[in-house]
């Protein structure tokens, strides 16, 4: 029996509303509610009234296909305001015992102690190693003797105000935020593999309004960034292009669309009618493809300009991997292969069951990922609270827990117990 867990992934396209019980082999859908979403833009809320109307819908579906009643939520996050910078917290030792939870929590709240400018808040903050009187790159030190640990963590940050909005439009819909998740973070958890994450990897999850972005290596995550272009900025290329309406365009990117001129035989045309016209004209699905093929181009520009900034680009052995609903585009991945020079690999939610059929498709990764890390997450809180209460950290249901989170959260360790 797992645990039962409601995320409402709140996208510029659509907003998902799913209820899920997390196993330790698959997640079990028990809801879902899908409504197309209004009053958001790259990420950022521009109506909240209608924004909330839309995760009312889409809750209200999710609670009619399960029979739950949802009154909180996991919320997913992505827009332009996102941030992340790096720190490290140093603490000692006593040197009468080896390193216990309670230090790694006092070494993580050391590294959380940034100076943030004024309208900013820490939405995460994920250890990456640990080092210990100078034995570095450590991936759990507990019970290791030594008198200074010191931790380096990845720090999300996020606009004070953009949260606010987006958790009153939630709220306003009958629903309490119970965290929020940062996108690449959540689709991450569930279309990386351990090796991947190993070996180094960047998940890209290209969604409607927005790209993001999330790089792991050694397994822990050690950049993040969120992009403000999406699948929707090609559709407007589309409609700009060829003179249609935004929902023509669309409709003509998911059935004609191609990233890849090469791939097109000149010989393709379809019917379509533009503005003004009074009879619909054909076009040449080669020059809808130059349409797509730019912004595309563009947007893996932005992306290798993105890993090129972190300083991390020469360490992804295990190279791309694309998610999220813009990645169905036929021929993306030739261009991301050829602007990035690395591998890349399509990937979808795996281990999906229940009502799963509709949800095995990359537009779905953030929204089951926060089913399964907003459940560690938890159980990150559920340590930090028994630590509170047990300074010395000891060996009951916190050593427990935390060693869940660090497996999840860091390296595995290469042997077993």
């Amino acid at each position: 029996m797992g645990e039962l867990v409601v995320g409402i992934d709140i996208g510029t396209t659509k907003v998902c509303t799913l209820v899920g019980e997390v196993r330790e082999s698959d997640i079990y859908v028990l809801g879902v509610g899908i409504e197309p979403s209004h009053g958001m833009r790259k990420g950022m809320v521009t109506d909240v009234n209608a924004l909330s109307a839309c995760i009312q819908a889409s809750v209200h579906k999710a609670e009619k296909t399960s029979g739950y009643e949802i009154g909180r939520a996991f919320v997913s996050l992505a827009g332009g305001h996102i941030e992340s910078i790096n720190s490290k917290g140093a603490v000692g030792i006593p040197n009468s015992r080896g390193v216990q939870p309670y230090d790694l929590e006092r070494a993580m709240e050391a590294a959380r102690a940034v100076t943030l400018p004024h309208g900013r808040e820490v939405l995460h903050v994920i250890p990456r190693n640990y080092n210990l009187d100078g034995q570095t790159g450590l991936r759990s030190p507990l019970g290791m003797y030594g008198f200074r640990l010191e931790v380096e963590a990845h720090i999300v940050t996020a606009s004070t105000q953009s949260i606010k909005t987006l958790e009153k439009c939630v709220e306003d819909a009958g629903v309490l935020v119970d965290r929020f998740i940062l996108n690449p973070l959540a689709a991450g958890d569930i279309v990386l593999t351990p090796e991947e994450r190993d070996a180094g990897v960047m998940v890209v999850d290209i969604g409607g309004g927005t790209t993001d972005l999330a790089i792991f290596i050694d397994g822990a995550v050690w950049h993040t960034a969120v992009l403000a272009v999406g699948g929707q900025h090609i559709t407007n290329d589309i409609a700009y292009g060829l003179h249609l309406s935004a929902e023509l365009a669309e409709s003509v990117k998911l059935t004609h669309g191609h990233a890849d001129p090469k791939a097109v035989s000149p010989l393709e045309a379809f019917p379509i009618q533009p503005f003004g016209e009074e009879f619909p004209s054909k076009v040449q699905r080669t020059d809808l493809a130059h349409i797509i093929n730019m912004r595309v181009t563009e947007i893996f520009e932005l992306i290798l300009k993105e890993a090129k900034r972190s300083g991390y680009d020469g360490l992804l052995k295990a190279g791309i991997v694309l998610t999220g609903g813009s990645s169905l585009l036929p021929g993306i991945k030739t261009v991301a292969a050829d602007v990035l020079r690395m591998p890349v690999r399509l990937a979808q939610p795996e281990n999906v069951t229940g009502m799963a059929e509709a949800l095995r498709s990359p537009a779905y990764s953030t929204s089951l990922g926060l089913l399964k890390l907003g459940l560690i997450m938890d159980m990150e809180d559920a340590r930090r609270e028994e630590l509170g209460r047990h300074n010395s950290g000891g060996k009951g249901l916190a050593h427990k827990l935390l060693k869940g989170v660090i497996e999840r959260l860091l390296p595995r360790e290469e042997t077993e117990e």
